[in-house]
């Protein structure tokens, strides 16, 4: 092994430094270049390895100079006396004004790295030019900047195009937490949940262990598992309550660490039936351990156990439910022109692009004759690609009424979301797709089934009869949407 002269974070110091923007003088830099050409070529001649003691002092003093050099040249441009310090100082980018950071972990392993693969690389005979050695160190370092930038690089978000937020027919999707009413961002929701669950604990330790249990873990099966674990340990007290076996459950028990145990809110909820953490002694062992405790109940907290059993039995994850936003909009001819966030999509660039192409193919599909399970997976194909739908529904006066949902969202909701903004809610409507497609509130069909995503322009119709009656009673409602809608209505632009 050849005798090295540098201490290893004096060569990651310097590998660092070449991959950075020169904070440093012109003969500074070449007095640094020619140390590292000497740290790559070894101490293999005779007369190096005489001069290596007064070339170790010499690269201490260079490295002092090098720190001080730094420091200096980002401490800013100086001033003079004479300066008028009444002017304003020209303000710097953000780039210049932060302080030097330290390197990452990874640039960190890319420098040394690179440095390594030099001293093994076998030299070639008769190249002993020191010019040589540093352009291969300064090929190998800017191989690994080249790769750790590319790989560092963030990654742009290429599913949809961006567009301004004012060109949006919506601002974006939104959703609605259904403990506080509060509205939410998708990136929000399962943390303002959480903390409005823990919240809970205050009110009723039951009611928010069973929402932890169901809520925070997401494989259901297990979930099951435990709640019946659960249910089966209350069912054996309600059934023996002088049985003081029943009322013991050790926590270092394999099934119950392995399917209670590691359900989020399992032992909350244990603890909020009333079973108390106590250290108990076991047969054979120096030390006790721990177990969950239930003092002996009476008969009025056996019935409450059992009601909360099944409290934890009924429990329902709770989900953030998705704001309709709806929104009136006055007649106009840009209906059918939509501009969608992309939230909205499940695609990549390229697929929205060939959406287009596809929408025309399926009308030449829905001419050929198909069997049901190939009219199915293209529903189903159609129904991955996207996450939610912006429906509008025009009125018989041209007034156009807004709403979000997902795509596998069922034709009753739509008709619920419309009767719901209509003034008189009683009668009787239909609502046809586009291609006169009547659509069934009795069909619990996806909307993506229905061709209705992404968008689509939906037309409203009275019941005809019902219409009729009240017309010749002089009953109509010259106002159609509820005033939440109609006070807020607005154009579409």
């Amino acid at each position: 092994m050849r005798p090295s002269i540098f201490s290893s974070l004096q060569l990651l110091e310097v590998s660092m430094a070449l991959r950075k923007k020169p904070l440093i003088s012109p003969k500074a830099m070449a007095s640094r270049s020619t140390l590292i050409s000497a740290c790559s070529s070894g101490l293999s001649s005779p007369q190096n390895c005489r001069r290596q003691q007064h070339t170790g002092v010499d690269m201490k003093k260079f490295f002092e100079d090098f720190k001080k050099d730094i420091k200096f040249k980002s401490a800013g441009t100086g001033k003079k006396l004479t300066d008028d310090t009444s002017k304003p100082q020209v303000a710097h980018s953000n780039a210049s004004a932060k302080p030097r950071q330290a390197p990452t972990e990874g640039a960190q392993r890319a420098g040394a790295a690179a440095l390594a693969r030099v001293d093994q690389h076998p030299r070639p005979k008769g190249q002993t030019s020191q010019d040589a050695i540093r352009k291969q160190v300064k090929r190998e370092l800017d191989a690994e900047a080249a790769a750790l930038a590319e790989k560092e690089k963030p990654v742009e978000d290429s599913s949809v195009p961006v567009k301004e937020l004012a060109c949006l027919s919506v601002s974006g999707v939104f959703f609605t937490c259904p403990l506080t009413g509060a509205t939410l961002t998708k990136s929000e929701r399962e943390v303002h949940i959480k903390e409005a669950i823990f919240m809970r604990f205050e009110e009723d330790a039951v009611e928010a262990s069973v929402m932890m249990i169901h809520t925070f873990n997401k494989d259901r099966d297990k979930v099951k598992a435990a709640v019946d674990i659960i249910s089966k340990y209350i069912e054996n007290i309600c059934k023996n309550p002088a049985e003081e076996k029943y009322r013991k459950i050790k926590l270092g028990n394999k099934v119950f660490q392995e399917k209670v145990h590691a359900m989020e809110g399992s032992r909350e909820f244990l603890q909020a039936v009333g079973f108390i953490s106590t250290m108990l002694p076991v047969d054979g062992q120096e030390e006790g351990e721990e177990f969950l405790v239930l003092p002996e109940q009476s008969a009025e907290a056996l019935d409450l156990m059992q009601e909360r059993r099944d409290r934890l039995q009924r429990g329902e994850p709770v989900r953030a439910q998705l704001d309709r936003q709806p929104q009136a909009f006055r007649a106009c001819a840009f209906a059918t022109r939509f501009e969608l966030p992309s939230e909205f999509y499940n695609l990549t660039a390229d697929e929205l692009k060939r959406e287009q192409q596809q929408r025309s193919e399926l009308v030449d599909k829905n001419a050929m004759l198909r069997t049901k399970a190939m009219r199915e997976k293209d529903e189903q194909r159609a129904r991955r690609k996207y996450n939610y739908t912006l429906l509008r529904v025009r009125l018989p006066d041209g007034t156009l009424l807004q709403g979000t949902f997902y795509a596998w969202d069922r034709v009753p909701a739509l008709f619920q979301f419309v009767r719901e903004s209509l003034v008189d809610s009683w009668q009787p409507f239909e609502l046809i797709a586009p291609g006169s497609q009547k659509l069934n509130e009795s069909e619990d069909v996806a909307l993506a089934e229905c061709h209705l995503v992404p968008s689509a322009v939906i037309t409203f119709n009275w019941d005809a009869a019902v219409q009729a009656d009240i017309a010749a009673a002089g009953g109509n409602s010259p106002v159609l949407l509820i005033p939440s809608l109609q006070e807020t209505i607005k154009t579409l632009g």
